[in-house]
């Protein structure tokens, strides 16, 4: 038992090793075990599926604001990162004024629900949503999503083969305690990376485009408000709200730089 889990561990580690990319810039690294084609294939499935399912809004004034924001973030993360280039990519805004949500997938599809609008007064509030949803794909963390996913269902198939040779009860004991461990203290706190992630490199990249970050804050603290339960952060794929702001303000300086320079000749 104990060779056959080495060979896996080993196994599972040079897996780990050769397949990390570098998040622009963080300079994190992270796991990549999923082609972007593929990624991008499946995206275009699923977004055209939400077209279908749910109605676009023919709102000119949601459209147009979108379409400005989009195009202004999305250059900027191009000069940085290998996002496809503006022409390729798609923005939706969806006629459901009941969600307050936003989402952006991998090879570039971005979809705004109207009810976001209701906390969007300005191009500055847009850009704190649009920029946070750009730098989630930027950042790949579809494929670090989907990544984790097959590597600890890989590690659970194997550890059922390296513990083998126990008793049934202590091989249900092991792979239960490593179903609560894998969720709890390796799924959920990567994804409140994540997060935490998009909102330090979604406001350099709104920040780039000429969109005033000191707005970030207020905005996040109107969709704190909306959250009529708050879920304990160790249980939250997102950080709390005061860890938001207080991640934001560390990083608000850097961000104002980044603004003021692009402003400075306008």
């Amino acid at each position: 038992m104990k060779k056959r889990f080495t060979l896996f561990a080993l196994t599972t580690l040079a897996i780990i090793l050769t397949a990390c990319r570098t998040v622009p810039e963080t300079g994190r690294k992270g796991l990549s075990l999923v082609s972007d084609e593929m990624l991008a294939n499946l995206s275009e499935v699923s977004f055209n599926q939400l077209k279908e399912k749910d109605k676009v809004s023919k709102n000119k004034a949601y459209n147009q604001q979108l379409d400005r924001v989009a195009r202004a973030i999305i250059t900027q993360a191009n000069q940085t990162t290998d996002l496809p280039p503006v022409s390729q990519w798609e923005w939706v805004v969806f006629d459901n004024d009941e969600v307050v949500n936003a989402f952006a997938m991998p090879g570039g599809k971005i979809g705004v629900y109207t009810g976001m609008f209701d906390l969007i007064e300005t191009d500055d509030d847009l850009a704190v949503v649009i920029g946070h949803e750009v730098a989630h794909v930027a950042a790949h963390h579809g494929n670090e999503r989907v990544s984790r996913v097959l590597l600890i269902t890989g590690v659970g198939i194997g550890l059922g083969v390296a513990t083998g040779g126990q008793d049934a009860d202590t091989q249900r004991a092991i792979l239960a305690a490593y179903g609560l461990g894998s969720t709890v203290g390796v799924a959920l706190p990567f994804s409140r990376r994540d997060e935490s992630e998009a909102d330090h490199i979604g406001l350099l990249y709104s920040s780039r485009a000429g969109y005033d970050p000191r707005v970030s804050i207020p905005f996040w603290e109107k969709m704190g408000a909306q959250s009529k339960f708050k879920m304990p952060e160790f249980l939250s794929t997102h950080p709390s709200h005061n860890t938001r702001i207080r991640n934001l303000e560390v990083l608000m300086p850097q961000a104002l730089a980044e603004y003021n320079e692009a402003t400075r000749n306008k």
